[in-house]
Protein backbone atom coordinates (compact mmCIF):
# COMPACT_ATOMS: atom_id res chain seq x y z
CA UNK A 1 0.00 0.00 0.00
CA UNK A 2 1.42 3.61 -1.23
CA UNK A 3 -0.98 6.58 -0.65
CA UNK A 4 0.02 10.48 -0.40
CA UNK A 5 -2.65 12.66 2.09
CA UNK A 6 -3.40 15.51 3.26
CA UNK A 7 -2.24 15.26 7.15
CA UNK A 8 -5.08 17.15 8.43
CA UNK A 9 -7.92 15.11 6.90
CA UNK A 10 -5.97 12.03 8.35
CA UNK A 11 -5.28 13.49 12.01
CA UNK A 12 -9.26 14.27 12.12
CA UNK A 13 -10.25 11.01 11.18
CA UNK A 14 -8.18 8.78 13.15
CA UNK A 15 -8.77 10.91 16.18
CA UNK A 16 -12.33 9.78 15.90
CA UNK A 17 -11.56 6.24 15.48
CA UNK A 18 -8.73 6.09 17.81
CA UNK A 19 -11.23 6.01 21.28
CA UNK A 20 -12.93 2.75 19.86
CA UNK A 21 -9.64 1.08 19.99
CA UNK A 22 -8.33 0.09 23.65
CA UNK A 23 -6.10 -2.56 25.20
CA UNK A 24 -7.25 -5.31 25.03
CA UNK A 25 -4.84 -8.12 25.82
CA UNK A 26 -6.71 -10.91 24.97
CA UNK A 27 -6.95 -9.56 21.31
CA UNK A 28 -4.49 -7.51 20.44
CA UNK A 29 -5.51 -7.15 17.13
CA UNK A 30 -8.40 -4.48 18.35
CA UNK A 31 -5.76 -2.09 19.36
CA UNK A 32 -5.15 -1.49 15.64
CA UNK A 33 -6.55 0.20 13.14
CA UNK A 34 -7.18 -1.32 9.65
CA UNK A 35 -6.52 0.93 6.39
CA UNK A 36 -7.34 0.05 3.59
CA UNK A 37 -6.18 2.17 0.36
CA UNK A 38 -8.76 1.62 -3.16
CA UNK A 39 -10.52 3.73 -5.65
CA UNK A 40 -8.51 7.09 -4.61
CA UNK A 41 -9.93 6.82 -1.13
CA UNK A 42 -8.29 5.90 2.22
CA UNK A 43 -10.84 3.92 4.57
CA UNK A 44 -9.94 3.17 8.27
CA UNK A 45 -11.79 0.71 10.69
CA UNK A 46 -11.61 0.26 14.23
CA UNK A 47 -13.55 -1.60 16.42
CA UNK A 48 -14.23 -3.05 20.30
CA UNK A 49 -16.65 -5.36 18.80
CA UNK A 50 -19.53 -3.37 20.86
CA UNK A 51 -18.58 -0.48 18.52
CA UNK A 52 -17.22 -0.47 15.33
CA UNK A 53 -16.23 2.34 12.90
CA UNK A 54 -15.34 3.34 9.59
CA UNK A 55 -14.16 6.59 8.41
CA UNK A 56 -13.29 7.05 4.02
CA UNK A 57 -11.51 10.10 3.23
CA UNK A 58 -10.43 11.25 -0.32
CA UNK A 59 -6.61 10.53 -0.63
CA UNK A 60 -3.98 9.63 -3.70
CA UNK A 61 -3.85 5.73 -3.95
CA UNK A 62 -0.78 4.99 -5.71
CA UNK A 63 -0.61 1.52 -4.95
CA UNK A 64 -3.95 -0.06 -3.36
CA UNK A 65 -2.82 -2.33 -0.31
CA UNK A 66 -4.22 -3.25 3.46
CA UNK A 67 -2.36 -2.99 6.85
CA UNK A 68 -3.27 -2.84 10.52
CA UNK A 69 -1.21 -0.66 12.34
CA UNK A 70 -1.04 0.00 16.36
CA UNK A 71 -3.73 2.81 16.28
CA UNK A 72 -2.71 4.83 19.52
CA UNK A 73 1.17 5.12 18.07
CA UNK A 74 0.07 5.89 14.26
CA UNK A 75 -2.91 8.67 15.71
CA UNK A 76 -0.53 9.89 18.64
CA UNK A 77 2.25 10.59 15.77
CA UNK A 78 0.24 12.23 13.17
CA UNK A 79 -1.25 14.41 16.02
CA UNK A 80 2.20 15.32 16.71
CA UNK A 81 3.03 16.83 13.43
CA UNK A 82 2.68 20.28 13.78
CA UNK A 83 4.11 21.94 10.02
CA UNK A 84 3.39 19.27 7.31
CA UNK A 85 0.53 19.63 5.11
CA UNK A 86 0.87 16.34 3.30
CA UNK A 87 1.93 12.65 4.07
CA UNK A 88 3.11 10.00 2.86
CA UNK A 89 2.39 6.73 3.82
CA UNK A 90 3.71 2.99 2.17
CA UNK A 91 4.18 -0.30 3.64
CA UNK A 92 7.29 -2.78 2.76
CA UNK A 93 8.37 -5.88 4.24
CA UNK A 94 5.48 -5.63 7.76
CA UNK A 95 6.99 -2.10 8.58
CA UNK A 96 4.63 1.06 7.57
CA UNK A 97 6.42 4.27 6.69
CA UNK A 98 5.38 7.35 7.00
CA UNK A 99 6.89 10.31 5.25
CA UNK A 100 6.47 14.11 5.57
CA UNK A 101 9.21 17.20 4.42
CA UNK A 102 10.87 16.70 7.53
CA UNK A 103 10.20 13.52 9.45
CA UNK A 104 10.59 9.92 8.27
CA UNK A 105 9.00 7.05 11.15
CA UNK A 106 8.98 3.60 10.75
CA UNK A 107 5.60 1.25 12.50
CA UNK A 108 5.50 -2.64 12.62
CA UNK A 109 2.72 -3.95 10.96
CA UNK A 110 0.07 -6.29 12.80
CA UNK A 111 -1.30 -9.10 10.79
CA UNK A 112 -4.73 -7.60 9.35
CA UNK A 113 -6.59 -11.24 8.02
CA UNK A 114 -7.30 -11.21 11.89
CA UNK A 115 -9.45 -8.42 11.80
CA UNK A 116 -12.96 -8.45 12.41
CA UNK A 117 -15.30 -7.47 9.88
CA UNK A 118 -17.39 -4.07 10.88
CA UNK A 119 -21.33 -5.74 10.40
CA UNK A 120 -23.58 -3.44 7.67
CA UNK A 121 -26.69 -3.25 9.16
CA UNK A 122 -29.80 -3.85 6.89
CA UNK A 123 -31.64 -0.52 5.50
CA UNK A 124 -35.00 -2.11 5.88
CA UNK A 125 -35.75 0.17 8.66
CA UNK A 126 -33.75 3.13 8.22
CA UNK A 127 -34.32 6.71 9.07
CA UNK A 128 -32.90 10.21 9.09
CA UNK A 129 -32.92 13.11 11.13
CA UNK A 130 -30.55 16.44 11.42
CA UNK A 131 -27.60 14.77 13.46
CA UNK A 132 -27.38 18.24 15.73
CA UNK A 133 -31.21 16.79 16.70
CA UNK A 134 -30.31 12.85 17.48
CA UNK A 135 -26.95 13.89 19.47
CA UNK A 136 -28.86 16.54 21.43
CA UNK A 137 -31.50 14.28 21.99
CA UNK A 138 -28.69 11.42 23.89
CA UNK A 139 -26.71 14.81 25.31
CA UNK A 140 -30.54 15.74 27.42
CA UNK A 141 -30.88 12.75 28.91
CA UNK A 142 -27.55 10.36 29.13
CA UNK A 143 -26.59 11.65 32.64
CA UNK A 144 -29.52 10.53 34.21
CA UNK A 145 -28.82 6.61 33.14
CA UNK A 146 -26.67 4.48 35.65
CA UNK A 147 -23.33 3.67 35.81
CA UNK A 148 -22.43 0.28 36.18
CA UNK A 149 -25.71 -0.96 37.15
CA UNK A 150 -26.69 -4.77 37.17
CA UNK A 151 -29.46 -3.98 35.19
CA UNK A 152 -28.33 -2.87 31.35
CA UNK A 153 -31.74 -1.62 30.41
CA UNK A 154 -30.40 1.06 33.30
CA UNK A 155 -27.08 1.51 31.51
CA UNK A 156 -28.96 3.16 28.32
CA UNK A 157 -30.60 5.33 26.62
CA UNK A 158 -33.93 4.38 25.44
CA UNK A 159 -35.29 5.62 22.07
CA UNK A 160 -39.10 4.55 20.77
CA UNK A 161 -41.01 6.54 18.28
CA UNK A 162 -44.67 7.55 18.37
CA UNK A 163 -47.27 10.22 17.15
CA UNK A 164 -44.13 12.23 15.47
CA UNK A 165 -41.63 12.17 17.97
CA UNK A 166 -38.63 10.81 18.51
CA UNK A 167 -38.40 9.86 22.24
CA UNK A 168 -35.24 9.75 24.46
CA UNK A 169 -35.10 8.44 27.92
CA UNK A 170 -32.96 7.17 30.76
CA UNK A 171 -33.28 6.71 34.40
CA UNK A 172 -30.89 5.13 36.86
CA UNK A 173 -33.80 4.32 39.26
CA UNK A 174 -33.66 7.73 41.23
CA UNK A 175 -34.07 10.40 38.73
CA UNK A 176 -35.97 9.72 35.43
CA UNK A 177 -34.91 12.03 31.84
CA UNK A 178 -36.54 12.58 28.78
CA UNK A 179 -36.81 14.22 25.55
CA UNK A 180 -38.99 14.27 22.88
CA UNK A 181 -37.70 15.44 19.22
CA UNK A 182 -40.26 15.75 16.49
CA UNK A 183 -39.16 13.74 13.40
CA UNK A 184 -40.87 13.17 9.81
CA UNK A 185 -42.61 9.64 9.71
CA UNK A 186 -40.39 6.76 9.92
CA UNK A 187 -40.50 3.26 9.90
CA UNK A 188 -41.87 1.13 13.04
CA UNK A 189 -39.50 -0.36 15.43
CA UNK A 190 -39.34 -1.83 18.66
CA UNK A 191 -37.52 0.16 21.73
CA UNK A 192 -33.96 0.85 21.05
CA UNK A 193 -31.45 0.39 23.85
CA UNK A 194 -28.14 1.81 23.47
CA UNK A 195 -25.79 1.20 25.79
CA UNK A 196 -24.63 4.33 27.82
CA UNK A 197 -20.72 4.36 26.92
CA UNK A 198 -21.44 3.36 23.25
CA UNK A 199 -23.73 6.59 23.43
CA UNK A 200 -21.19 8.98 24.55
CA UNK A 201 -19.09 7.81 21.54
CA UNK A 202 -21.78 8.82 19.18
CA UNK A 203 -21.67 11.98 20.65
CA UNK A 204 -18.50 12.58 20.61
CA UNK A 205 -17.63 11.36 16.83
CA UNK A 206 -21.07 13.20 15.64
CA UNK A 207 -21.08 16.33 17.61
CA UNK A 208 -20.15 18.30 15.15
CA UNK A 209 -22.27 17.48 12.51
CA UNK A 210 -24.64 19.87 9.98
CA UNK A 211 -26.14 17.60 7.80
CA UNK A 212 -28.56 14.08 8.17
CA UNK A 213 -27.80 11.47 10.07
CA UNK A 214 -28.94 8.17 8.47
CA UNK A 215 -30.30 5.14 11.07
CA UNK A 216 -30.77 1.50 10.70
CA UNK A 217 -31.98 -0.67 13.25
CA UNK A 218 -31.44 -4.38 13.33
CA UNK A 219 -31.98 -6.52 16.12
CA UNK A 220 -29.29 -6.51 18.47
CA UNK A 221 -27.57 -3.54 16.89
CA UNK A 222 -27.64 -0.33 14.78
CA UNK A 223 -25.68 1.51 12.22
CA UNK A 224 -25.64 4.92 12.00
CA UNK A 225 -24.36 7.31 8.67
CA UNK A 226 -23.53 10.34 8.29
CA UNK A 227 -20.98 12.02 5.60
CA UNK A 228 -17.95 10.06 4.88
CA UNK A 229 -18.45 8.32 8.67
CA UNK A 230 -20.13 4.54 9.79
CA UNK A 231 -20.63 3.84 13.26
CA UNK A 232 -22.50 0.50 14.26
CA UNK A 233 -23.08 -0.43 17.93
CA UNK A 234 -24.30 -3.32 20.22
CA UNK A 235 -27.94 -2.76 21.30
CA UNK A 236 -29.21 -3.93 25.03
CA UNK A 237 -31.31 -6.61 24.92
CA UNK A 238 -33.86 -6.12 27.40
CA UNK A 239 -37.16 -4.04 28.68
CA UNK A 240 -36.79 -0.30 29.87
CA UNK A 241 -39.19 0.60 32.74
CA UNK A 242 -42.46 1.73 31.85
CA UNK A 243 -41.81 4.93 33.61
CA UNK A 244 -44.87 6.79 32.63
CA UNK A 245 -46.62 5.62 35.66
CA UNK A 246 -44.64 6.86 37.71
CA UNK A 247 -45.09 10.47 36.89
CA UNK A 248 -46.92 12.54 39.54
CA UNK A 249 -50.37 13.35 37.81
CA UNK A 250 -51.20 15.44 40.16
CA UNK A 251 -49.44 18.41 41.94
CA UNK A 252 -49.58 20.52 45.53
CA UNK A 253 -46.94 22.79 45.29
CA UNK A 254 -45.26 24.43 42.24
CA UNK A 255 -42.32 27.21 41.65
CA UNK A 256 -41.30 29.11 38.20
CA UNK A 257 -38.25 31.20 38.63
CA UNK A 258 -35.22 31.83 36.08
CA UNK A 259 -32.93 28.96 35.18
CA UNK A 260 -29.66 31.63 36.15
CA UNK A 261 -31.13 32.05 39.18
CA UNK A 262 -31.29 28.73 40.53
CA UNK A 263 -28.03 27.71 38.63
CA UNK A 264 -26.25 30.46 41.19
CA UNK A 265 -28.09 29.44 44.11
CA UNK A 266 -26.92 25.59 43.90
CA UNK A 267 -23.35 26.52 43.36
CA UNK A 268 -23.41 28.79 46.47
CA UNK A 269 -25.54 25.82 48.14
CA UNK A 270 -23.10 23.26 46.67
CA UNK A 271 -19.70 24.50 48.90
CA UNK A 272 -21.87 23.70 52.24
CA UNK A 273 -23.43 20.61 50.79
CA UNK A 274 -22.88 17.56 53.14
CA UNK A 275 -21.28 14.10 52.08
CA UNK A 276 -24.33 12.98 50.63
CA UNK A 277 -24.55 16.43 48.35
CA UNK A 278 -28.20 17.19 50.30
CA UNK A 279 -29.68 19.93 49.49
CA UNK A 280 -33.50 21.26 51.26
CA UNK A 281 -35.87 23.01 49.02
CA UNK A 282 -38.22 25.34 51.18
CA UNK A 283 -41.23 26.20 49.41
CA UNK A 284 -43.67 28.73 51.71
CA UNK A 285 -46.31 30.00 48.90
CA UNK A 286 -48.50 32.44 51.83
CA UNK A 287 -44.62 34.44 52.56
CA UNK A 288 -43.81 34.45 48.40
CA UNK A 289 -40.53 32.37 49.80
CA UNK A 290 -38.53 30.29 47.91
CA UNK A 291 -35.60 28.72 49.74
CA UNK A 292 -32.30 26.86 49.29
CA UNK A 293 -30.48 25.19 52.62
CA UNK A 294 -27.40 23.47 52.85
CA UNK A 295 -25.38 22.20 55.81
CA UNK A 296 -22.43 20.74 56.52
CA UNK A 297 -20.74 20.09 60.02
CA UNK A 298 -17.26 20.83 59.10
CA UNK A 299 -17.94 24.06 57.01
CA UNK A 300 -21.08 25.99 57.84
CA UNK A 301 -24.73 26.34 56.20
CA UNK A 302 -25.83 28.59 53.41
CA UNK A 303 -29.66 29.96 52.53
CA UNK A 304 -29.85 31.14 49.38
CA UNK A 305 -33.68 33.16 48.92
CA UNK A 306 -34.40 33.17 45.09
CA UNK A 307 -37.11 35.57 43.34
CA UNK A 308 -39.82 32.60 42.30
CA UNK A 309 -43.73 32.99 41.22
CA UNK A 310 -45.40 30.06 43.73
CA UNK A 311 -48.40 28.80 44.10
CA UNK A 312 -49.90 25.94 46.37
CA UNK A 313 -48.74 24.01 49.82
CA UNK A 314 -45.77 24.85 51.85
CA UNK A 315 -42.98 21.97 51.13
CA UNK A 316 -39.41 20.88 52.96
CA UNK A 317 -38.23 18.71 50.68
CA UNK A 318 -34.25 16.83 50.85
CA UNK A 319 -32.69 15.94 47.20
CA UNK A 320 -29.32 15.48 45.73
CA UNK A 321 -27.56 18.60 44.78
CA UNK A 322 -25.76 16.64 41.22
CA UNK A 323 -29.04 14.78 40.44
CA UNK A 324 -31.19 18.22 40.66
CA UNK A 325 -28.66 20.11 38.78
CA UNK A 326 -27.71 18.02 36.19
CA UNK A 327 -31.12 18.63 34.13
CA UNK A 328 -30.49 22.49 34.20
CA UNK A 329 -28.26 21.81 30.75
CA UNK A 330 -30.94 20.25 28.77
CA UNK A 331 -33.30 23.28 29.39
CA UNK A 332 -33.62 25.68 26.57
CA UNK A 333 -35.53 28.19 28.17
CA UNK A 334 -35.06 30.77 30.43
CA UNK A 335 -37.52 30.15 32.62
CA UNK A 336 -38.60 26.70 34.20
CA UNK A 337 -40.93 25.58 36.52
CA UNK A 338 -40.72 22.96 39.57
CA UNK A 339 -43.79 20.66 40.52
CA UNK A 340 -43.91 19.21 44.01
CA UNK A 341 -46.78 16.22 44.11
CA UNK A 342 -45.82 16.00 47.93
CA UNK A 343 -43.72 15.34 50.88
CA UNK A 344 -42.26 11.98 49.42
CA UNK A 345 -42.93 12.00 46.10
CA UNK A 346 -40.99 13.19 42.83
CA UNK A 347 -40.05 16.44 41.73
CA UNK A 348 -41.18 17.43 37.77
CA UNK A 349 -38.70 19.79 36.24
CA UNK A 350 -39.34 21.48 32.97
CA UNK A 351 -38.79 24.46 31.27
CA UNK A 352 -41.72 27.05 30.99
CA UNK A 353 -43.61 27.04 27.65
CA UNK A 354 -41.55 23.96 27.08
CA UNK A 355 -43.44 20.11 27.14
CA UNK A 356 -40.79 18.91 24.77
CA UNK A 357 -38.27 17.61 28.16
CA UNK A 358 -39.29 16.42 31.68
CA UNK A 359 -36.70 15.57 34.66
CA UNK A 360 -38.03 13.42 37.51
CA UNK A 361 -36.13 13.37 40.40
CA UNK A 362 -37.24 11.29 43.65
CA UNK A 363 -36.29 12.91 46.96
CA UNK A 364 -33.70 12.38 49.77
CA UNK A 365 -35.07 10.58 52.99
CA UNK A 366 -36.21 13.01 55.16
CA UNK A 367 -33.43 14.11 58.25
Amino acid sequence: MKIECIKEQLEEALNKAVKITGKNITLPILNGFYLEAHQNLLSIRATNLDLGILITLPVKVIEPGVVVVPAQIISSFISSLFKDKNITIDSKNQILEIKTSNTKTSIKILPHEDFPIIPQISEDKTFSIPTRDFVFGIKSVIYAAALGSIKPELSSISITYGDGLLVFATTDSFRLAEKKIRVKKIPHFKQILIPQRNAMEIIRIFDKGDEEISISVAEHQMGLRSQNIYLVSRTIEGIFPDYKQIIPKETSSKAILLKQDLINSLKTSFIFSDSFNQLTLKLLPKTKSFEIESKNSTVGESVCGIDAVLEGENISINVNHRYFMDCLQSITTDSISLSFGGQAKPIIIQGVGDTSFLYLVMPMNQS
